[in-house]
């Protein structure tokens, strides 16, 4: 004969107080957790900020020292700096590198290891100086590509004065073989020289530099960045020339 199961006791009230009182407890103890979890993730990001400025304002300032000579350089670093992240923002890209400012700072870093009678030379450099000028993106590459979190960084040294058309150095790569952020610096770069004063001649509008700068596309520059260049000129961020 199978014996009857003995019907379920209910719980009595003091048993679901009891139950209620530990889930209030339990409910507490999570809340207490997040809230300084979250707190944690505050003065992380807060510190990570704060890093990011120091780094580059550290970097800012090694750009600086290496073409201290030119009172032009600084102004136009800080330019190029400034409409490099601008375009690759607007080319959607400036999240998958971070350190492409970095780059656009230090692109002529390599110039520390040229000899300073070439650097400065006031006539035309002989064909044996341009080789050694031609020499400075790989040395400036060179000082970067062992640096943490510098990758796209030392790409832009590298391939800063590459030709989209394949007629630029130090490795006459071409098209897409550049890489991007190197692509949009060499635009950038171009418009800012144009559109700044010089000694040996005036500036030129930013409606003539805007038609230079398409008449080049396809031979010094991608045709597809200077096409999200031209519409953002008149958006960049003013800043002193």
């Amino acid at each position: 004969m199978t014996p009857t199961p003995e019907p379920a006791v209910p719980a009595s009230g003091s048993d679901y107080g009891e139950l209620e009182a530990q889930l209030k407890v339990f409910a507490s103890e999570i809340g207490g957790l997040y809230r300084a979890q979250k707190e944690r993730a505050e003065q992380l990001e807060t510190a990570l900020a704060a890093l990011k400025v120091t780094y580059l304002e550290t970097i800012r300032s090694l750009a600086f020292v290496v073409e201290a000579k030119d009172a032009y350089t600084g102004q136009h670093l800080e330019r190029c700096r400034a409409y490099g992240v601008a375009l690759m923002a607007e080319l959607g890209v400036a999240d998958d590198h971070p350190d492409a400012e970095y780059g656009f700072l230090l692109h002529d870093a390599g110039k520390i290891g040229v000899p300073e009678r070439i650097l400065s030379k006031p006539g035309p450099l002989t064909a044996a100086e341009w080789r050694i000028m031609r020499t400075h993106p790989v040395i400036g590459y060179q000082m970067l590509q062992n640096i943490p979190h510098m990758t796209t960084a030392a790409e832009i040294v590298r391939c800063h004065h590459e030709m989209f058309d394949g007629s630029g150095y130090p490795e006459r790569l071409r098209g897409e073989e550049i890489p991007l952020p190197a692509r949009a610096f060499s635009i950038v770069d171009a418009f800012d020289a144009m559109t700044t004063d010089r000694p040996y001649r005036a500036a030129l509008g930013t409606d003539h530099a805007a038609t230079e700068l398409a008449r080049m596309a396809g031979t010094q520059f991608d045709p597809e960045v200077v096409k999200v260049f031209l519409p953002l000129i008149d958006r960049l961020p003013a800043l002193s020339t």
